[in-house]
């Protein structure tokens, strides 16, 4: 859809006025051809196996990485970002081993049902004022928003493949409006990384094989919420007590120092989220995980996973008085619970007790992967 001059720049300042009001920090304007080197770095990702379980980046990879693919209709690609920077360290809460830690961006409401409505508002005004046709996405669909978010100038993909702003630093959630109106694009943002590696060497579990480059298969945040089975245990220690994501790459950034805390209250931390007691969490079954975590995007993983991400930070913790719920947790109708617990309890009771144990799990456990943790050799125990 052809768009004059005049037509596109009064449709714009109604794009940041209207962007403006829905509580976005930042508006930028990219043409869907302005990530050619997207489709080749893609395809090396998932050539090394990067991706690890998530298939879906596999099967959309063409569409992934080509916007004119994903929607040929489309002209101009506004990207748009919210703040959700905290108003602390995050990494502060690792000292507290009987605590939870979890990542920043899920301490609240889920940030796409957030975004979205307010993408659709702003959509709906486009349409209005220009006609055409609009998409709407937020981490929904094969659209890589971060490289759309560079070209379109809102800053730059960081060592940590993570986006990072000048004025808000790594805390930022993106979102795009798909659009037939031809818009003027807005100028790419340069690297600004110069020779740092803080994020490369904040990773617990050194997930960067290389600046730039991600292997998820080690990220916490892939681990304790993509993964579906157990926590490999060359990683469970290095969790520490993360138990939903991870923000320490995140967090280490310098560009951090310009950031400033949410102001959109539904992104803030809730009071019960910021460091919830490991003993509370390891309680809860199906209904009260769903409750407690409603409106949450940790409730999208389940219970039984959540729970077992909890129990490898009990195992981490040292905190002895936590092995009677542990206990309890070895008869969970759960193999993924069951599994985690075994690897807890041999954290935190003495061997004589786990060995005694072991030999009664072993001869009336059920499930070959729950058997195979009970017959693995005793890990080292826990110092709070």
């Amino acid at each position: 859809m052809r768009t004059s001059t005049s037509d596109a720049a009064k449709l714009r300042a109604l794009i940041d006025a209207e962007a403006r009001r829905a509580g976005f920090d930042a508006i930028a304007v990219t043409s869907p051809d302005a990530i050619p080197l997207a489709p080749a770095r893609l395809a090396e990702f998932v050539g090394d196996g990067f991706h690890g379980s998530m298939d879906w980046i596999a099967e959309t990879l063409l569409r992934r990485s080509e916007p004119s693919t994903l929607w040929p209709e489309v002209r101009s690609i506004v990207v748009l970002a919210m703040n959700y920077g905290p108003d602390h360290d995050p990494r502060e809460l690792q000292a507290r081993r009987d605590r939870g830690a979890i990542s920043v961006y899920a301490q609240n409401r889920d940030y796409h049902e957030v975004m979205k409505g307010r993408l659709k508002e702003i959509a709906g005004k486009i349409v209005a004022r220009a006609g055409g046709d609009v998409k709407v996405f937020v981490d929904t669909a094969p659209v890589m928003e971060k490289p759309l978010a560079e070209a379109a100038g809102l800053g730059w993909q960081g060592k940590h493949t993570n986006l990072v702003s000048r004025q808000h630093g790594s805390w930022l959630f993106l979102g795009t409006i798909f659009t037939t109106a031809e818009l003027a694009a807005d100028r790419a943002e340069i690297d600004h990384c110069g020779s740092c590696r803080a994020c490369l060497a904040a990773c617990p579990t050194d997930a960067f094989p290389a600046p730039y480059r991600l292997d998820a298969r080690r990220c916490i945040s892939y681990l304790t919420i993509e993964n579906k089975g157990p926590i490999p245990h060359e990683f469970r220690e290095k969790i520490g007590n993360r138990i939903y994501g991870c923000d320490d790459c995140l967090a280490a950034c310098p560009w951090n120092k310009f950031a400033s805390a949410a102001s959109e209250a539904k992104l803030a931390a809730r009071d019960d989220l910021r460091e919830p007691g490991l003993a509370d969490l390891l309680r809860l079954d199906d209904a009260a995980f769903r409750a407690f975590f409603s409106g949450s995007p940790v409730k999208r993983i389940g219970r039984d996973r959540f729970i077992r991400n909890v129990l490898i930070a009990t195992g981490n913790s040292g905190e002895a008085g936590l092995a009677g719920i542990v206990r309890d947790l070895l008869g969970d109708p759960s193999p993924l619970v069951r599994g985690a617990a075994i690897w807890a309890l041999a954290r935190l009771v003495p061997e004589t007790e786990y060995a005694e144990r072991a030999a009664s799990g072993l001869k009336t456990e059920s499930d070959a992967a729950v058997r195979d943790e009970w017959a693995r050799p005793v890990p080292a125990r826990a110092h709070a």
